[in-house]
């Protein structure tokens, strides 16, 4: 065993390179979240009929994760004593020692002929590494043979969170563990458990069984219909009552269930907003003395902090989690402005608005919590009047609130709408079931980056990690929610695990492609790969040509391509690498399944046109949030994508009003500039496109201009082209783009086509 140790550690230091046997096919280890260091060796372990282990004392706990393996057989752990009385073979847990040279919180997994060494610290850390066996058990095609390998990991992030509301519909126990397993899976550490908001009380408080009895009640068992028909509850038993609760055993079942796999359950008690279902039980709390007037606590009523504490006091005795989640978004303050106990309470206490109102609710359940051992956590508004001592920011606001939180101090937890709402549509919003709105395909979930630029370095330690959020709105079925989660969470999964220096999107789609059928042994109903096509034009300068790249989500040879503007065909030409373009063309391409085709046409122009870096003078600034290639951006020959963070497009506050000059009179046959409507980004289409024309830059003349129209129904990006054609050639040297901003609180604009 000595021998085995010198060449575990010579291993670690030397780091060689890898072997492959031709058993194990490179791509077939298929890790998510990708491990610091993976290194495949030669040879292989088979699980023999009844597998032996060991294990340090710390680990015997975590050892009974392995009868989760779905074909294996372990035998009764053994306890390990010494460092000195290693066995040589089985599965073997083994407490580190500085030799190793591991950090605390990571592991090492080493897989010969002989059976398989994990190396942790602690037992959280060795809970990891037993998973990543796991899930190779689930993606491997043969789940009793592994590859020799050598991984050395760790996590970036402390905090890998995924989030569930249950208040919105309710889901049953074994669907809340199956959710759980898969968490664990991809080493998320954190369910947060979204229980009470107006839809729904979940959870069953003892002191308050109204609670349960009326407020777990509602009239309609889909959201969207109790929303639109009263927003009423109705009493357990009674004919119409939708809905259901959690007992308080069935809460523990959980908690204990989740923490076995490494997971803590931290709960969402919403105060003081989204009440509207314990105020219709107890109007007394409200403002106004009266159910479904004003949704709010009332926070001037010493009653409502003796309700908040006593149901917290059950709380806490359910959940050991460290951190309890209060909520504190979306408050109607106006309710508290016209409340008169509320004004007698900020009279008293010297409070000069209703922010520092809200403050004062927050930071007395925050001293309450404190007091009980525990730290708070609210979303982004809990820091109006002031962020209380030791609580922790959710910041779903995008970048600009966990920015501020982040600089200022407080520790925080990203969770942005702009890239981790998992209840946005993922794919073509015309092929998907309905969703609350937005647009957040896989892609964007992978590339963000919890750190923002606009982070201060010295700041960055409270970035505590990132969670994915899943609103149910417009999920009333397990399935559903499935559909949503995933795959989107193996991407987040990579994000807040892996260090920054081993993400590459080619690499995880690739790895993804296994991880399908982990998904399908689990019975996940997960977002199939979209056979849509994305066209990226890509001009070079230099060359005056564009380059044509295509993706899909699909893993096989399938697009085929036209660039005479025909639809394409199982004849047209089959899409094998980039293709370069000297001359405008309208590329048109789609994915085929042997001759049918199998999704929609796509299509883009691959423009070289006359405005191409051309000077443009700005008579209104961009906005610096989206300043794209700045005072290029229009005139780049590049034009933005659906994604409004893509680089491209070029934002503005007011209106747009930009001139482009030629430098000497030309013909113009056509004019056009696209906008983006992305909800997202708060961007929304101009309620007109005018277009000028002058010889001399101080005189110039309308020669056409576009309405608007409606805005898209839809809640995902879209973008829409302005185009102007003459009848006869327009001379002139300068062209004037006005377009006005009626909605929104921007424009996107790029690219300005002029032929």
């Amino acid at each position: 065993m000595a021998q085995y140790a010198l060449r575990l550690m010579l291993g670690f230091l030397v780091m060689p390179s890898v072997w492959v046997v031709p058993a194990f096919a490179q791509d077939e280890v298929a890790i998510i979240p990708q491990p610091n260091v993976l290194e495949l060796r030669e040879g292989k372990y088979v699980f023999p009929a009844a597998t032996p282990v060991y294990a340090f004392e710390p680990f015997v706990e975590a050892a009974s994760l392995l009868t989760d393996h779905p074909s294996a057989h372990f035998l009764e752990v053994q306890r390990i004593r010494s460092h000195r009385r290693l066995p040589e073979t089985g599965v073997r847990l083994v407490q580190a020692r500085d030799a190793d040279k591991l950090p605390a919180d990571g592991y090492r997994l080493v897989v010969d002929t002989s059976g398989i060494v994990l190396t942790a610290h602690h037992a959280p850390a060795m809970v990891n590494g037993i998973l990543t066996l796991l899930q190779l058990a689930y993606t491997l095609p043969n789940d009793r043979e592994l590859p020799a390998m050598h991984i050395e990991d760790r996590p970036r992030f402390g905090y890998r969170g995924l989030h569930l509301d249950v208040a919105r519909h309710y889901y049953p126990l074994p669907f809340l563990k199956k959710f759980v397993d898969l968490m664990a899976l991809y080493k998320f550490n954190r369910f947060h458990w979204h229980l009470t908001d107006g839809p729904g009380w979940r959870l069953e408080i003892k002191r308050y069984p109204e609670l349960t009895e009326k407020a777990a009640w509602r009239t309609h068992a889909n959201w969207k219909d109790w929303n639109q028909y009263g927003r009423r509850y109705l009493q357990a038993g009674h004919p119409n009552a939708s809905g259901g609760y959690y007992t308080q055993e069935e809460a523990r079942e959980l908690v204990a269930y989740a923490a076995r796999k490494g997971v803590t359950v931290i709960p969402e008690i919403e105060m003081p907003g989204h009440s509207d279902a314990v105020l219709a039980v107890y109007p007394q709390l409200s403002c106004t003395g009266q159910p479904y007037r004003h949704a709010e606590f009332c926070v001037g009523n010493e009653e409502t902090f003796a309700f908040l504490t006593h149901v917290l006091d059950e709380v806490l005795d359910i959940f050991p989690s460290e951190y309890i989640h209060i909520g504190g978004d979306e408050v109607n303050k106006a309710a508290w402005a016209a409340c008169p106990k509320c004004k007698a309470l900020m009279e008293k206490e010297g409070l000069k608005d209703v922010d520092e109102l809200q403050r004062y609710a927050v930071e007395r359940i925050n001293g309450y919590l404190t007091s009980r051992g525990r730290k708070l956590i609210g979303w982004d508004e809990i820091m109006a009047g002031g962020l209380p001592k030791g609580a922790t920011v959710m910041s779903w606001r995008g970048e600009e609130g966990g920015i501020n939180a982040a600089n200022a101090g407080h520790d925080i937890i990203m969770t942005p709408n702009t890239h981790l709402y998992f209840d946005y549509y993922q794919q073509d919003p015309r092929s998907q079931p309905e969703a609350i709105g937005g647009y957040i395909p896989l892609q964007q979930v992978y590339a963000y980056e919890p750190v923002s630029e606009g982070i201060e370095k010295d700041k960055a330690k409270h970035v505590l990690g990132a969670q994915g959020n899943v609103w149910t709105e417009y999920m009333p079925t397990t399935e559903h929610v499935e559909y949503m989660t995933f795959p989107r969470a193996l991407a987040l999964a990579e994000v807040v695990w892996s260090d920054p220096s081993q993400r590459d999107w080619k690499s995880f789609s690739e790895r993804l492609r296994r991880h399908y059928r982990l998904l399908q042994r689990w019975k996940v109903n997960y977002c199939r790969p979209s056979y849509a096509v994305n066209i990226a034009v890509d001009f070079n300068a230099d060359t005056l040509t564009n380059t044509i790249s295509m993706t899909t989500e699909q893993f096989e040879p399938g697009i085929r391509y036209t660039t005479d503007g025909e639809e394409p065909n199982a004849q047209s030409a089959l899409y094998t690498k980039p293709i370069e373009l000297a001359v405008p063309a309208t590329v048109k391409a789609a994915y085929f399944v042997d001759s049918g085709r199998a999704g929609p046409v796509a299509m883009a122009k691959a423009d070289i046109h006359k405005a191409i870096g051309k000077t443009l003078t700005y008579q209104t600034p961009w906005d610096t949030a989206y300043a794209a290639t700045k005072s290029d951006a229009l005139v780049n020959g590049r034009k933005g994508s659906q994604y409004p963070d893509d680089g491209q497009w070029q934002g503005f506050k007011g209106n747009v009003d930009v001139v482009l000059d030629f430098e000497r009179r030309e013909p113009v046959t056509s004019i056009a500039i696209n906008f983006l409507h992305a909800p997202s980004a708060e961007a929304c289409l101009p309620g007109e496109v005018t277009v000028l024309v002058s010889d001399n830059g101080k005189n110039f003349r309308e020669v056409g201009v576009v309405k608007g129209g409606a805005q898209p129904s839809t809640g995902y990006s879209e973008v829409k082209a302005y185009e102007f054609r003459f009848d006869k050639p327009q001379t002139a040297r300068y062209i004037r783009i006005v377009a006005t901003r009626v909605h929104g609180e921007r424009l996107l604009a790029d690219e300005l086509v002029v032929y």
